[in-house]
């Protein structure tokens, strides 16, 4: 019989798991463990607010080029150690042909009508994109040399553009197997080569992942308990592929009587998670939001909606590794105030604790606090 927990133990591992419950500033800037999974770098305050949660010291002038942005999971911008890039590049290719498909959605009808396989698209697109960028070179302008190089069927015509160019997820998945990173800060993005780059264009494909960077044992080791079609869903990947590449020491659990998968070496973690009652401002796009069994995180069905809409996410309220409402950030001039939004009564420790987030949140954007309003 498998072991059973509850969602308070799911919630509490989770927590601990992505050393949410660590002390600002007593950690180096590279030593989160979420690194080795990377950091979605969305929004004004994105990777480095998430790191500064988690109790990672502001890098130095010296320290900064010990973190890289690149574009993997999803094609969303993920902050790394340096040295682990080559070895995300192998942990972060699609695990098949089939998944390559299904990564770069609409591109890859045209493509196969062409009888060109997807991962062969991606290596062309990441051999010529090698090609190009001698220099640091902002994304429009990679995006006209391809568009001069490919053929029809890895172009399309964009609408807001009013021009025709490669389709957005080759473009943006194949960067990182070129060796090309992103200059951080950057709007619209620069692509620059990675220093002493030497791996060929999706040799990786099909290779086998560095277990500490591979990505379905990374989401069972900061999202479990989980099952594949979550894995999927983060990944973006077929839940056959996910579950061919399901790891061997992993066990069966049962989260309020639903079967669930969990590392082995974590399970002594999930039956006894240490209890922490910090207070978190976490980001719209903070990794600890970025699970896909919404449903453990927030039962309350309004409540999922208001934190997950279409459009502009707020940002969440956590105690502990429970939720208990919503924030956003209001900017006026150089003074910032945090807008809150409960989801219950809270306590007097966690009013403390948000207005304590809200004035590192502000000293983290260099401005002035302007402290926290209340709004239905």
């Amino acid at each position: 019989m498998p072991t059973g927990v509850d969602r308070r133990q799911v919630l509490a591992y989770r927590w601990h798991a992505q050393q949410l419950d660590r002390a600002p500033g007593t950690a180096g800037p590279t030593d989160c463990d979420i690194l080795d999974l990377g950091v979605q770098n969305t929004g004004p305050d994105g990777a480095a607010w998430a790191l500064r949660l988690r109790g990672a010291a502001e890098p130095g002038p010296d320290e900064r080029g010990r973190l890289a942005l690149a574009w993997t999971l999803r094609g969303a911008p993920h902050l790394y150690r340096r040295g682990d890039l080559p070895a995300v590049a192998v942990a972060t290719a699609p695990l098949s042909e089939t998944d390559a498909g299904k990564r770069i959605f609409d591109a890859n009808k045209p493509l196969k009508a062409a009888g060109i396989p997807a991962l062969d698209a991606l290596r062309t697109v990441a051999g010529l994109m090698d090609e190009i960028v001698t220099e640091p070179t902002v994304k429009g302008a990679m995006s006209s040399a391809l568009t001069a190089r490919v053929e029809a069927p890895y172009l399309r015509f964009c609408r807001p553009c009013d021009a025709t160019h490669l389709y957005e997820m080759p473009f943006r998945l194949a960067a990182l197997q070129a060796g090309l990173e992103l200059r951080p800060g950057t709007s619209p993005p620069v692509l620059e080569k990675i220093p002493g780059w030497r791996q060929a264009a999706f040799a990786a494909s099909g290779a086998e992942a560095d277990p500490r960077l591979d990505v379905v044992r990374g989401y069972l080791r900061f999202y479990g308990p989980t099952a594949p079609a979550q894995v999927a869903a983060f990944l973006d990947a077929p839940v056959r592929d996910v579950t061919a590449h399901w790891p061997e020491d992993a066990v069966d659990v049962l989260v309020d009587g639903q079967p669930r998968s969990m590392l082995a070496a974590d399970l002594d973690a999930l039956l006894a998670p240490p209890e922490d009652d910090s207070v978190r401002l976490l980001g719209p796009f903070d990794p600890y939001l970025q699970l896909k069994d919404r449903e453990t995180l927030v039962p309350d069905p309004d409540h999922r909606k208001s934190l997950w809409p279409t459009l502009g996410r707020p940002g969440a309220i956590a105690r502990g590794g429970e939720l208990v409402g919503l924030w956003r950030p209001r900017a006026s001039g150089r003074k910032l105030t945090v807008a809150i939004t409960p989801w219950g009564r809270l306590s007097a420790a966690v009013r403390a604790g948000v207005l304590e987030q809200a004035e590192a949140l502000a000293e983290h954007r260099g401005v002035a606090a302007a402290g926290v309003t209340e709004e239905a």
